[in-house]
C-alpha cells in the first residue's frame, strides 16, 4: 500500500474498528478500550499513517497550526522570542509555521496571505513597521493576530512589549549620571514607531529631565546590522558624543568593533547601552551594558495570549507591557 494514499479509513479496515475509534485513538481521547488501542497503534506504526492535519482542520474548523512572521531569523532578538514562543505552542499542541520575512513590508504581506491560506488557527507576527497594508491585512482576517516585539499605534490586535520609552529615558538617566553631556541615540530606521516613537521620545525625555540639549546631530538612523554599525563609529566619534544608547544589539556590537578599531577606549572615552540584552552582549569584550528584556517571555506571552484568543477565552489584558530592567556591565563606568 502506498504510504502517501493511506487514510483513517485503511486504518479502520486493517484494525477492524471504526473511523471514529481510530480519530479517538489518534486524537488521544481515553473513551476507548486499552486493547483496542494498542490494535489500532499497532495498525498505524504497520502502515506508518500520519493524520492529515489540513483533513482534520476541515472536520474541525482547526489546524491547530500556528504562524510565526519574523523580520530577520538570523538576529538574536527574535530568535529569542521565537525560542519562548515554540515552547509554549508545544505545551499546548500547536504546530508552528515559521516564516521569514527578511523585514520587506511587500514580503511581509505576501508572507501573511501564504499563512491565511494554510488556514493558520493564529499568527504571531514580529516586524519593525506595521504598514497599513499589513494592518488591513489584519482587519480582513478573521484570524486572531498578536504582535511580538512590535507596536501598532491602532492597537487592533493583541500585542506583547516592554515599555520602551521608560527604558529610554532610564538609560539617559544613567548616561547622565556619569557626566556625560553628548549622548548619542543610535537607532534603527525611524519609521519603526519603537524607535521614531516610543525610543525617541524617551531619549528626549532623558535630556530635559537631566537639563541636556536635544541635539539632531548627534541622532544616528541606521539599519540593524553589524556592519552598519561599524561605519557608523566614526561620524558618531566625530560628532562630540561621549555616549551612545542603541537601538540594537547587533548594531551596538558594530560599533563598539569601530570605536576600538579607532583607538577608543570602552568606557573610559565612550559609554554604551544597548537594548535588548540578548547572548551576542556577553560575547564581545567589553561586555555590553543592556536594557535587559524578557526575551522568551515576550515570545512565550505572546503564545499564550494567542491561544486564548484563539479559544476564546476570556482576556482581561490585550496590550500587555512586561516589566525591563538595565544590566551594567563593562562598556559603562
Amino acid at each position: 500500500m502506498d504510504k502517501q494514499t493511506i487514510t483513517i479509513y485503511d486504518v479502520a479496515r486493517e484494525a477492524a474498528v471504526s473511523m471514529a475509534t481510530v480519530s479517538r485513538v489518534v486524537n488521544g481521547n481515553q473513551n476507548v478500550k486499552p486493547a483496542t488501542r494498542k490494535k489500532v497503534l499497532e495498525v498505524i506504526d504497520r502502515l506508518d499513517y500520519r493524520p492529515n492535519a489540513v483533513a482534520r482542520g476541515l472536520a474541525s474548523k482547526k489546524t491547530t497550526t500556528v504562524g510565526v512572521i519574523i523580520p530577520d531569523i538570523s538576529n538574536a532578538f527574535f530568535s529569542a522570542l521565537a525560542r519562548g514562543i515554540d515552547d509554549v505552542a508545544t505545551m499546548y499542541k500547536y504546530n508552528i509555521i515559521l516564516a521569514n520575512s527578511d523585514g520587506d513590508t511587500q514580503k511581509e504581506v505576501n508572507v501573511l496571505n501564504n499563512l491565511l491560506a494554510k488556514q493558520v488557527d493564529g499568527v504571531i507576527f514580529m516586524g519593525h513597521h506595521i504598514t497599513d497594508e499589513i494592518r488591513g491585512e489584519f482587519s480582513r482576517s478573521k484570524t486572531p493576530v498578536v504582535l511580538a516585539g512590535s507596536i501598532d499605534d491602532d492597537m487592533q490586535v493583541g500585542s506583547v512589549n516592554i515599555d520602551y520609552t521608560q527604558a529610554a529615558s532610564d538609560v539617559i538617566d544613567l548616561l547622565a549620571s556619569h557626566k556625560n553631556e553628548k549622548i548619542a541615540f543610535i537607532s534603527g530606521p525611524l519609521i519603526d514607531p519603537i524607535n521614531g516613537m516610543n525610543r525617541m521620545d524617551g531619549y528626549k525625555k532623558g535630556l530635559e529631565k537631566n537639563g541636556l540639549e536635544y541635539n539632531e546631530g548627534l541622532v544616528f538612523e541606521s539599519t540593524y546590522r553589524f556592519e552598519e554599525g561599524l561605519k557608523l563609529a566614526e561620524r558618531v566619534k566625530n560628532s562630540g558624543a561621549t555616549a551612545a544608547f542603541v537601538s540594537d544589539d547587533e548594531l551596538a556590537v558594530g560599533l563598539l568593533d569601530g570605536l576600538l578599531d579607532m583607538g577608543v577606549t570602552i568606557p573610559e572615552e565612550f559609554e554604551i547601552v544597548t537594548s535588548n540584552n540578548s547572548a551576542i552582549t556577553n560575547m564581545v569584550r567589553p561586555r555590553l551594558t543592556s536594557v535587559t528584556q524578557p526575551l522568551y517571555d515576550l515570545g512565550a506571552v505572546a503564545m499564550r495570549l494567542l491561544t486564548k484568543m484563539m479559544n476564546k477565552e476570556e482576556i482581561v489584558e490585550k496590550e500587555i507591557i512586561l516589566p525591563f530592567g538595565i544590566e551594567e556591565k563593562g562598556s559603562t563606568k
